[in-house]
């Protein structure tokens, strides 16, 4: 018992979770609503709005993956930009050179980042903290700089890169493609919310946990390290590799500089402004990345990113522990109060 007092496990996951006695009536509405509101959008939006909120919620999908690997397995990584090129260009290439239709690329895009994300695994083991930020981040330097080699530029289209078509709606469904991408967007990503929901809750997530916050006891109680982290490595690549498949989709084009090292570093922001360890984090750390350099932009188009960059130590200083941990301390407060 003294060992899982020091590890908190419930500490890390409790803001997010439901709780036991809430009944199974009110649960049911919490759904409705939540799908009420998110389909709300094809109605209320505009094309252009539309596909913003489709890239916004892939954005959170990317995101959700980086905070399985850094914010609850404890490892740094600042390359998962290219796990997102590679599920794009697995998704474009099946495409373009195949005629694949996009549901069976996301299959294959997810084993291809998985394994990759297996093999990078493999030093994790060795490195950790500032050492496994560079090797990653070098992973996300190389990876626009090989989709651009001449010896597969007939695949990846080199610096010119590979045009897509959205995929029309089945069964003759009134929806146009901008329509159809956004609720095909909801589903991939709400089953892989879904997914992660379940893994941190299960015994895998709890051993992830108690890996970050406390690896020599967690390794005393029988843990394997090893295999826990090139495990969180491998589904948190394919979660984000997922998300890139969508975003070639989306975009209707890929391109090796569309996925250059600051793709990384804004999945890094993201998480970190949305809330590290947290699933809804994610969700708002999608919103961030994807509306707040459009507001900077539309404030100063001189000079853009410094008004990013003051919004986000503004944001940072005001909501260290990311949006979700204002939501957990407002929720707190009302259980509170009588």
């Amino acid at each position: 018992m003294s060992a899982s007092k020091g590890l908190h496990p419930e500490a890390a996951i409790g803001p997010i979770a439901v709780p036991a006695a809430t009944p199974a009536w009110r649960r049911g509405l919490y759904l409705l609503v939540g799908i009420a509101v998110a389909l709300a959008p094809l109605v209320l939006l505009e094309s252009f709005h539309l596909f913003q909120l489709t890239m916004a919620v892939i954005m959170a999908l990317a995101v959700l993956g980086l905070n399985i690997v850094c914010g609850y397995n404890g490892q740094i990584s600042l390359g998962h930009g290219a796990f997102f090129a590679v599920g794009a260009y697995a998704t474009a290439i099946l495409m373009s050179h195949f005629d694949w239709s996009f549901w069976a690329t996301l299959p294959v895009s997810a084993v291809v980042c998985g394994v990759i994300g297996y093999g990078i695994g493999f030093p994790a083991l060795r490195l950790a903290g500032h050492y496994l930020a560079l090797t990653t981040f070098s992973l996300a330097v190389a990876v626009p700089q090989i989709l651009k080699h001449k010896s597969i530029e007939d695949w990846t289209g080199g610096v010119q890169g590979l045009f897509l078509v959205k995929p029309d709606p089945p069964a003759g469904l009134p929806l146009s493609p901008d329509q159809w991408m956004y609720v095909v967007t909801l589903i991939v990503a709400g089953a892989c919310f879904l997914l992660a929901w379940n893994l941190i809750r299960s015994r895998i997530g709890r051993a992830l946990i108690a890996t970050r916050d406390n690896p020599t006891a967690a390794e005393a109680m029988g843990m394997d390290i090893a295999s826990l982290k090139t495990r969180a490595f491998a589904v948190s690549a394919m979660i984000t590799g997922i998300a890139g498949s969508l975003s070639a989709v989306a975009i209707e084009f890929v391109a090796p500089d569309s996925f250059s090292i600051f793709v990384s570093i804004t999945l890094f922001v993201g998480m970190v402004v949305g809330g590290v360890a947290s699933i809804l984090g994610s969700l708002f750390g999608g919103l961030f990345v994807l509306f707040v350099p459009n507001i900077a932009e539309a404030i100063s188009k001189a000079a853009p990113g410094v008004i990013y960059g003051v919004i986000l130590i503004l944001f940072l200083f005001l909501l260290p522990d990311g949006f979700a941990g204002l939501l957990r301390r407002i929720g707190q407060r009302l259980r509170i109060r009588p």
